[in-house]
């Protein structure tokens, strides 16, 4: 296993992590395989996100004895309430939400204390200057978190974060899906008839973001680097072919400032699966000439969150409202978290008025009310 400095925080992380948030329904005997199947292959780092107590207890008691050995994200927010996930910055949930993952982790500190999901304006407009933004910053000086860090799915949110000097690291989803457009703003450009897969390439607010954190030293952590398993079929993966794992984790670990790529895994295969990048050959990583050979037609009605179809009368984020109904229909069961996420959104499926003007500016001509349709029925709102 290689290693890599998180950034200023200065810690050594493994290159690729554990996200643990694929323990829900698992027994103790199961986490503890797939932790000690990442502690074999000197996996170093876990993020836990997750409210549900059954997981955290799992989790805790997967890696108990073992705490020295772990590098550790804990979460202001991911509360649990009625039986449900619940993000919240209001202290009431907050701190015993937070202390309660401490307990079931088995641990008196957490090496990252984690602003938890902030992906919209006004939810980090709140942060700032609040009771909140205090007791995280109280933890640090009692040391009960090393460092500060923040999880968002949003390059600008992300980039506010990093400017303003409270966060040293970043949980961020990085994949090819999120990343990649054409290398211009003219429209025209879509209609190119090969996908440019170089830097050009990357949407400009994501490349802006690395490159601030390369240059501030704010490392990443990556989430959603397989995108859900959608990459690895063709027919679900926007680009029409299909990539590996070992391909996905490569993208990420090529993006500046990244430091660890982590990967829920169900079961101990899996993590064997994701360590095979650390002695893969150069040809098993190359996604480039993978996604140069992929026809133009592959994006045609596949949302790529590109943002293109703004602005929306209705106030429709439809890039994430997509996003969060792609990663949905992935599953048996649409999973709490990512319904959480749904319902924290400023507007919904339902307010869609049907105007259509998010079509005709569709560089991929998606059928975004259809979309719509389908997320209000899943989401039920």
């Amino acid at each position: 296993m290689r290693y890599r400095q998180l950034g200023k925080t200065g810690l050594m992380v493994s290159e690729i992590g554990y996200g643990p948030e694929w323990l829900e329904g698992k027994t103790r005997e199961e986490g503890k395989a797939i932790a000690d199947r990442c502690m074999e292959y000197g996996i170093n780092i876990c993020d836990c996100w997750m409210s549900d107590p059954e997981v955290r207890s799992n989790l805790g008691d997967s890696i108990r004895g073992f705490r020295n050995r772990w590098i550790i994200q804990g979460h202001f927010g991911a509360t649990w309430q009625n039986g449900q996930y619940l993000r919240s910055r209001d202290l009431k949930h907050v701190i015993p939400a937070f202390e309660d993952e401490l307990r079931r982790l088995h641990t008196d500190y957490f090496d990252i204390g984690m602003i938890h999901y902030c992906d919209e304006q006004a939810d980090w407009d709140k942060i700032l200057n609040s009771p909140y933004l205090d007791y995280v910053m109280k933890q640090k000086e009692n040391g009960t978190v090393r460092h500060i860090g923040m999880s968002t799915h949003n390059p600008l949110i992300a980039k506010q974060a990093v400017e303003s000097g409270i966060v040293e690291m970043l949980m961020f989803s990085v994949n090819p899906v999120f990343d990649m457009l054409p290398p211009s703003e003219d429209l025209e450009d879509y209609r190119a008839d090969e996908f440019d897969p170089g830097l050009g390439g990357i949407y400009r607010d994501r490349a802006e973001l690395y490159a601030l954190c390369e240059r501030e030293g704010v490392g990443i952590t990556v989430m959603k680097g397989l995108a859900s398993g959608r990459l690895f079929d063709p027919k679900r993966s926007p680009f029409g072919v299909a990539l590996t794992p070992v391909q996905c984790i490569h993208y990420a670990l090529t993006r500046p400032a990244v430091a660890s790529v982590l990967v829920g895994y169900s079961e101990p295969a899996h993590v064997d699966a994701a360590a095979a990048y650390e002695t893969a050959a150069d040809a098993e990583k190359d996604y480039a000439s993978v996604l140069a050979g992929a026809s133009r037609h592959a994006y045609r009605d596949m949302c790529t969150y590109c943002n293109h179809c703004k602005p929306c009368p209705s106030g429709i984020d439809i890039a994430m409202v997509n996003k969060l109904y792609d990663l949905a229909v992935t599953q048996e069961k649409v999973p709490s978290s990512v319904l959480e996420h749904y319902r924290n959104l400023s507007a919904h499926a339902s307010d869609c008025i049907a105007c259509g003007g998010c079509r005709t500016r569709c560089p991929f001509d998606v059928d975004v009310v259809s979309y719509m349709v389908k997320a209000q029925t899943l989401f039920g709102m």
